[in-house]
């Protein structure tokens, strides 16, 4: 198992996305300046990640893995699938829910697919950092099952990263015990006991378009070139 800090038990909110990427940042701030890239599930954990990587003088960019769900219960990952195709199964959870091999491969050609469309929309402003021998830190501006962050941890493990390390502002306490396993280190700043929804721990909590997230695109690329 990977180390778990978790900070707080606190259910104060943070003002918003922006507010808790820079306490994240300050709780990691040893990775400052050391090939560190940071990684955000689109779209609100890239408000996070920008954040971050501005604070540690890191490296953004993006993670577009999506997860294999089990096909009664799609909230359980049972495998992950990376921007580059390939596929990561946890194939004792298949043998337990005797999952067919139809199935995934049906799944996988469906997540591909929006993959693809993601890729197109987005690598044309930013284009991918590679992961080897880095640190590299993911980050979504909560989390509630997990699912999704265990898939992005899954696909970036895959690029061989030196260190992988998973923060997370807000998430309830059990799911972060199990995430930990994907990881090196986790962080969180806040577990709350009960755990609403994760916009609840936030005073603002809007939506973002892709408009918003391509003009965070085209800043990171202005601040590659500027360094």
């Amino acid at each position: 198992m990977g180390r778990l800090r978790i900070i707080s038990n606190s259910d104060e909110p943070f003002a918003d996305r922006a507010d808790a990427g820079r306490a994240l940042a300050e709780e990691l701030k040893k990775y400052k300046g050391k090939n560190t890239v940071v990684l955000g599930i689109p779209r609100g954990g890239l408000i996070i990640a920008r954040e971050m990587a501005h604070a540690l003088e890191a490296e953004l960019d993006m993670v577009f893995s999506r997860k294999i769900g089990l096909q009664d219960n799609p909230e359980l990952a049972i495998g992950s699938i990376s921007e580059d195709g390939k596929l990561f199964l946890n194939k004792n959870l298949i043998d337990e829910t005797d999952t067919e091999s139809s199935y995934i491969k049906w799944e996988k050609e469906r997540q591909s697919a929006e993959i693809a469309r993601r890729v197109a929309l987005y690598r044309k402003i930013l284009p991918k950092v590679p992961l080897k021998g880095k640190t590299v830190i993911v980050t979504d501006d909560g989390i509630a099952t997990g699912a999704t962050m265990q898939a992005s941890l899954w696909s970036a493990r895959q690029e061989h990263p030196q260190k992988l390390i998973a923060a997370i502002p807000v998430g309830p306490e059990d799911t972060l015990i199990r995430l930990a396993d994907d990881a090196d280190e986790m962080i969180c700043l806040r577990a709350p006991y009960p755990f609403m929804a994760v916009g609840r721990f936030y005073l603002s909590f809007d939506q973002i378009d892709d408009a918003e997230l391509m003009e965070i695109l085209k800043e990171e690329s202005e601040r590659k070139v500027v360094k």
